[in-house]
């Protein structure tokens, strides 16, 4: 038993070879819907997913700051004929204003990264959003791909954990040690966030330009997915160059967005508990009131 792990890990091991990831990029060149669409079809299609994806990352960079949310109240306390600050203190006085603002940034996630690519999945593709990684597909038999690809993760996370940089910087809510609450409603947010961005890069992204480009919609999603990783620490930032690449691969052959998701959920939950423990900050306590 233990012989047959070890031998399908270095199986894995050995598909990290450049040569045995262009042979894979090849195989899923070779295989249907990849160049499906013919010329005049796949400019089409490249302009509209790159617009698409342009507008909803812009969309999302300006607008899911909390500073914008509490710009939004004071607006919104103006149409009902409060003071500038009503809905802002109002919130505070609950105790959950910081939850509240990253309730608004996961909102405009769900928007840019799942709705505004709905639609034109809809309405321009006349297709149907489920065709786009929702479905579980071939994801278990990756299994082990995906399983390798979070466990270094995991034990740099516990190395980092020891870094006063990264204590300061997880989890993005401070309150989350606060109460069992606060931790599971800021991880309920966290992870609907992941979901999106697995949807958009890992399944709209890479599902819509495959039939116009085959396997170099991998390269071309992995540019973006760079890029929204510059606010990060600096290894989370380099390493998603390469884990952008690898669930890429992955979600091509599995055809499903559930296994970059289960992987992003492991990375995210392990280094929030991570820092929490280090902190002496788990919650104790369900409410925190």
């Amino acid at each position: 038993m233990t012989r047959t792990i070890v031998s399908r890990g270095s199986d894995f091991v050995r598909t990290l070879h450049p040569k045995r990831i262009m042979q894979i990029l090849d195989d899923i060149d070779a295989s249907s819907p990849s160049y499906s669409l013919n010329r005049p079809q796949a400019l089409r299609r490249v302009f509209a997913v790159l617009a698409c994806v342009s507008l909803c990352l812009l969309l999302i960079h300006y607008l899911k700051y909390g500073s914008v949310f509490v710009e939004s109240l004071r607006i919104l306390s103006g149409t009902l004929e409060k003071s500038s600050n009503y809905l802002y203190l109002q919130l505070r006085q609950t105790g959950f204003l910081e939850l509240a603002s990253y309730a608004w940034w996961t909102v405009w996630h769900m928007v840019g990264y799942v709705f505004i690519p709905a639609l034109l999945i809809k309405y321009l593709f006349r297709d149907k959003l489920i065709n786009f990684g929702w479905r579980w597909n071939n994801t278990s038999q990756h299994w082990r791909a995906y399983a390798l690809l979070l466990s270094p993760i995991l034990v740099f996370i516990v190395i980092a954990s020891f870094n006063r940089e990264f204590l300061a910087h997880y989890p993005f809510y401070k309150q989350a040690g606060r109460s069992w609450f606060d931790f599971i409603a800021w991880e309920v947010l966290y992870l609907t966030q992941f979901i999106c961005l697995e949807f958009f890069f890992r399944g709209f992204f890479l599902q819509a330009l495959r039939p116009a480009v085959g396997a170099n919609a991998v390269w071309i999603m992995c540019v973006p997915y760079l890029m929204i990783h510059f606010p990060k620490l600096w290894p989370e930032a380099f390493g998603a160059i390469s884990f952008g690449l690898f669930l890429g691969i992955l979600a091509l052959r599995s055809r499903s967005i559930w296994g970059g998701f289960f992987v992003h959920a492991g990375v995210a939950v392990g280094m929030d508990v991570a820092s929490l423990l280090q902190q002496g900050r788990m919650p104790k306590v369900f409410w925190p009131f």
